[in-house]
C-alpha cells in the first residue's frame, strides 16, 4: 500500500513558497516604480507647441528684434588695393665724371627744374670752346671760298673776252687759228675754276653746319652735368654719394616719386565690368581710399580713370586705377588700402541688421516676428553690406519687425517675449538663456502633470541635466530621452 502523507509535512513547505511569490511581486512593483518614475522626470514638463518646443524648452523664448527700413543705399564694390606712384623718374648721368655735389637730402620733396647732383664740367667745357673754335675755322675757310670765286669770276670773264676777240680775228685772217684755240682753251678752264670755286664755298657752308652741330652736342653734354628733376615729387635713397666717379648711363643716382597726385590701383571681379562700364558711362565714379590698417583714419576720395583691356585670366579679376589728389599726401605708394567704388545709389532699398540673416538648406531666411508674437520663417534674397546693415532685395516689407538675437532657440510658431537690445543672451551666433547662466520662463504645467513640488528632489536629477546640456550643446534642447524639454524650475 502506498505510503500516507502526513498532514504536517505540506504546511512545512508552504510558508517557502509563498515568501518566493511575495519576493517576486515585490521587484514587480519597484519595477514599475522605476518606470514610473523615469517616465514622469523624461515627460513631467509640458513640450510646447511644434517645433518650437523642442528648440526653446517650451513658454515665450526672450529675443531681440528691430524693423525692416527704408532707406537710400549705395551699391559698392569693397575690395583690397594698392599705391603707385603716378609717376616714377629713375636718375641717372648721362656723361662720364665724378660727381661733385647733391643739393638735396634723401627723402626731400624737388620741384621741377630744381638741381639735385652737380658733376664735374671741366672736360665737356673744353670740348665745347674747341667745338665753338672748329665753327670759327670753318667760317673762315668759307670765306676764302668765297674770295676765289670772285677771283676765278673776274678771269673767267676776261678769258672768255679774250676768246671771242680772238675768233672774230681768226675770222678776219689776222690771228692763226691755233691762237684762237689757246684763248678758248683758256676761258673755259677759267669757268670751271669758278664752278669749282662754288663748289668749295658749298663744302665750307657745311663744315659750318657740322661744327655748330658739334657745337650744340657739347652744349647738350655740358648741360648734363647739371641733373636737374623733370617734376614735382620725393627723392629716394642715394646709392651714389658725391666724390665718387659715375658712368654715363649705367647706374641709377636715386629715384623720384610724383606723389600729386597719386594712383591707387585695385583689381575687381570680371563679374562687375559691365556695371562698372554702364555706370562709368553715365558719370565719373567714386573711389575711397583708407588706409588697411587703420580703420579709424579719414579716407581719401578720388575717381575711376583706367580700367584695364583685358581679365586677368589666372584670377578672374580685371585692374581699375583711381586717380587721387593726395593734397595731404596721406597715400603713399605702395602701401595697401581698403578701396570702395561707388557704382550707383539704389532709391528705397529695404534693410536689416546683419546679424537677422540666417543661412540655411534654402538659402538665406530671417525670422519676422506677428502680430500675436509668434514668428515664422521668411526666405529672402539678400542684397549688398552697408555697414552694420544688408539690403533685401526680395522676400521682405519695410515696417516688418524681424529677429535680431535669439534665433537658435526659434522654431516657426513659437512664441517670443521681446527684451530690449543688448540686454544679454544668446544672439544669431550665441546661445541664450541656460547656457549663459541666465533664468528661463518655467513651462506651465498641463493638468493632471507630475511635476515635482518645488525643493523636492527629482529622481534621476543629475542624468536629466545632462541630457538638458546635450541638448543644447548639440541639437538645440530636445526634449524626451536627451533631458527633459524645459529648463529646471526655481
Amino acid at each position: 500500500m502506498p505510503k500516507r502523507l502526513e498532514r504536517g509535512s505540506i504546511p512545512a513547505r508552504k510558508p517557502q513558497h509563498l515568501r518566493t511569490l511575495i519576493l517576486a511581486g515585490t521587484a514587480a512593483v519597484l519595477l514599475c516604480g522605476l518606470i514610473a518614475c523615469s517616465g514622469t522626470g523624461s515627460s513631467g514638463a509640458p513640450a510646447s507647441g511644434g517645433k518650437g518646443g523642442k528648440k526653446g524648452g517650451g513658454g515665450d523664448v526672450p529675443v531681440t528684434v528691430a524693423q525692416a527700413a527704408s532707406k537710400d543705399v549705395p551699391v559698392e564694390v569693397q575690395v583690397i588695393g594698392h599705391v603707385e606712384a603716378y609717376a616714377t623718374i629713375s636718375v641717372k648721368a648721362q656723361v662720364t665724371g665724378e660727381l661733385l655735389a647733391a643739393h638735396f637730402q634723401e627723402g626731400d620733396y624737388v620741384k621741377k627744374g630744381d638741381l639735385i647732383f652737380k658733376i664735374d664740367s671741366r672736360p665737356l667745357q673744353a670740348a665745347l670752346n674747341q667745338a665753338i673754335a672748329n665753327v670759327a675755322r670753318d667760317q673762315a675757310a668759307l670765306g676764302q671760298a668765297q674770295a676765289n670765286l670772285a677771283r676765278d669770276t673776274a678771269q673767267a670773264q676776261y678769258a672768255d673776252a679774250s676768246a671771242s676777240r680772238y675768233a672774230q680775228l681768226y675770222q678776219e685772217k689776222v690771228v692763226s687759228r691755233d691762237q684762237t684755240e689757246q684763248f678758248r682753251t683758256t676761258a673755259a678752264a677759267a669757268s670751271q675754276a669758278v664752278e669749282a670755286d662754288k663748289a668749295a664755298i658749298e663744302s665750307a657752308k657745311a663744315n659750318i653746319g657740322a661744327s655748330q652741330a658739334a657745337v650744340e652736342n657739347a652744349k647738350v653734354q655740358f648741360g648734363y652735368t647739371d641733373i636737374k628733376s623733370p617734376l614735382d615729387g620725393r627723392l629716394g635713397s642715394f646709392t651714389v654719394k658725391p666724390g665718387n666717379v659715375v658712368m654715363a648711363n649705367s647706374v641709377e643716382l636715386c629715384t623720384i616719386n610724383e606723389i600729386e597726385p597719386i594712383y591707387v590701383t585695385f583689381g575687381v571681379p570680371e563679374s562687375q565690368l559691365p556695371a562698372v562700364k554702364k555706370y562709368m558711362a553715365e558719370g565719373k565714379l567714386p573711389v575711397r581710399a583708407q588706409p588697411q590698417d587703420d580703420a579709424n583714419a579719414p579716407s581719401e576720395t578720388g575717381t575711376l580713370t583706367f580700367v584695364d583691356n583685358s581679365v586677368d585670366v589666372t584670377t578672374g579679376t580685371i585692374t581699375l586705377k583711381g586717380t587721387f589728389p593726395n593734397s595731404d599726401r596721406r597715400l603713399w605708394p605702395g602701401q595697401y588700402v581698403r578701396v570702395t567704388l561707388r557704382l550707383t545709389t539704389q532709391a528705397n532699398a529695404t534693410t536689416v541688421p546683419n546679424e537677422a540673416v540666417m543661412t540655411g538648406q534654402n538659402g538665406s531666411y530671417i525670422y519676422v516676428v506677428k502680430q500675436d508674437r509668434s514668428v515664422d520663417t521668411r526666405n529672402v534674397v539678400s542684397g549688398a553690406r552697408v555697414g552694420q546693415d544688408m539690403v533685401i532685395t526680395s522676400g521682405l516689407q519695410p515696417g516688418e519687425t524681424v529677429v535680431t538675437e535669439g534665433q537658435l532657440r526659434l522654431a516657426p510658431g513659437s512664441h517670443v517675449v521681446i527684451r530690449p537690445a543688448g540686454g544679454g543672451g544668446g544672439g544669431g551666433g550665441r546661445r541664450a538663456g541656460a547656457d549663459q547662466g541666465q533664468p528661463q520662463p518655467a513651462p506651465a504645467a498641463d493638468a493632471g502633470s507630475t511635476a515635482p513640488a518645488a525643493g523636492a528632489p527629482e529622481k534621476g536629477s543629475a542624468s536629466g541635466a545632462t541630457g538638458e546640456h546635450k541638448g543644447r550643446g548639440g541639437r538645440g534642447g530636445r526634449g524626451g530621452k536627451d533631458g527633459h524639454k524645459g529648463p529646471p524650475q526655481n
